[in-house]
């Protein structure tokens, strides 16, 4: 018997292999195609050849905790234990799955907010839990309301995603004022954090869960070098937490894959002593506006990115089919691969949204615009 009985090939693995089919450019998958730092490359040189190859500490390698905890101390002003409350995971979605498998019981409910990224509803299916899907606001804000209304005695984790995938959303200072209340009134209620996108924002700033003091105790926060410092492959994230959440998180992660690939963890953390976050958030956005420019005078409609390397565009005047279809007809007759936005929620909410990603070379969203100017 399935525990994934609805599960099948991701709509990311479906449109990258469109895209390779039709050899489309593929703006679908949330990945870099340009090179990583001249300066990681020459770190990795130089250690490749050193004594490292052998297992790390379970937690993480003791240079990169501390480095992850002065990183934390000098962004978000929180000092982390690096002994009790940080793990490093091998990325960020075996952190989220492996966090949320040590909380959820069978028969605990967790509320996901739609459009969400599919790695969290089979996560909670996984750890016999139930997931109680509760759509966003029409500008992809929260709907406390919503929430509220949804929690129940069996609700055991609220999970949050900001800045967010698929829409570039980031919560304000409100919105965490209206989840501390919630929370207040519902205290064994736990929050999962998706921070992976912590360092991309743009015109307004990220607020963390790491600035929450009435939320530090009862959360979860995940993030990920591979999309800060755009080395996806690494599949290198990290996880804080309070103790006592820590400690059940770290039973499962230990035979779930003990330890987090050993030179990965060694070039982080010599190359955390010379990168500058500010200029990932400031590449991006150079991006993004490069991307946005592509996309002026074409039927797509604009929609607002705050924060990530996607972007959301209308086709409703271009196009009535469904977007998946739409999709679909852009790889294959107009050469470019996007993700459809109707996939990342529950009932298939079809607004005519796709998400294309500007992680690329300057080269491939110019081309990428060229063909959109077509349609």
């Amino acid at each position: 018997m399935s525990k994934l009985p609805n599960v099948t090939a991701s709509i990311f693995s479906v449109m990258s292999q469109l895209a390779n089919k039709y050899q489309a450019i593929n703006l679908s998958q949330g990945f870099p195609n340009f090179p990583v730092d001249e300066k990681l490359l020459k770190i990795s040189e130089q250690l490749l050849s050193a004594n490292i190859h052998q297992y790390t500490p379970m937690a993480g390698l003791p240079t990169l905790l501390e480095k992850i905890a002065l990183l934390t101390k000098t962004n978000y002003k929180r000092k982390v234990d690096i002994k009790t409350e940080m793990l490093v995971t091998s990325g960020a979605t075996q952190g989220i799955y492996t966090a949320i498998n040590a909380i959820v019981n069978k028969g605990d409910e967790v509320i996901i907010l739609d459009p969400s990224y599919d790695s969290y509803e089979p996560s909670v299916l996984v750890a016999g839990g139930k997931p109680v899907r509760v759509s966003l606001n029409d500008d992809y804000s929260p709907n406390f309301n919503r929430i509220a209304s949804s929690i129940t005695t069996k609700t055991k984790l609220i999970i949050i995603n900001n800045p967010h995938n698929p829409t570039g959303k980031i919560w304000e200072e409100k919105d965490f004022e209206d989840l501390e209340l919630i929370l207040e009134k519902h205290p064994d209620i736990y929050v999962l954090s998706d921070e992976v996108y912590e360092y991309i924002s743009f015109k307004h700033a990220h607020i963390s869960i790491n600035t929450r003091p009435k939320l530090i105790e009862k959360s979860i926060i995940a993030s990920s070098f591979g999309k800060s410092l755009h080395v996806t492959g690494w599949k290198v994230g990290y996880l804080i937490a309070p103790e006592h959440l820590m400690k059940e998180i770290k039973k499962i992660h230990q035979f779930l894959v003990f330890s987090v690939n050993s030179i990965a963890q060694h070039v982080i953390s010599e190359y955390l002593d010379v990168v500058d976050f500010k200029e990932v958030a400031e590449m991006y956005e150079k991006k993004k506006a490069l991307f946005q420019q592509q996309l002026e005078h074409t039927r797509f409609k604009i929609l607002p990115s705050e924060g990530t390397y996607f972007q959301l565009v209308n086709y409703s005047e271009i196009s009535s089919k469904n977007d998946i279809d739409f999709a679909k007809e852009l790889i294959i007759e107009h050469g470019i691969a996007s993700i459809p936005v109707s996939v990342f929620y529950k009932d298939a909410t079809d607004k005519k949204i796709l998400r294309f990603c500007f992680a690329k070379t300057d080269e491939t969203l110019i081309k990428a615009g060229k063909k959109l100017h077509t349609i």
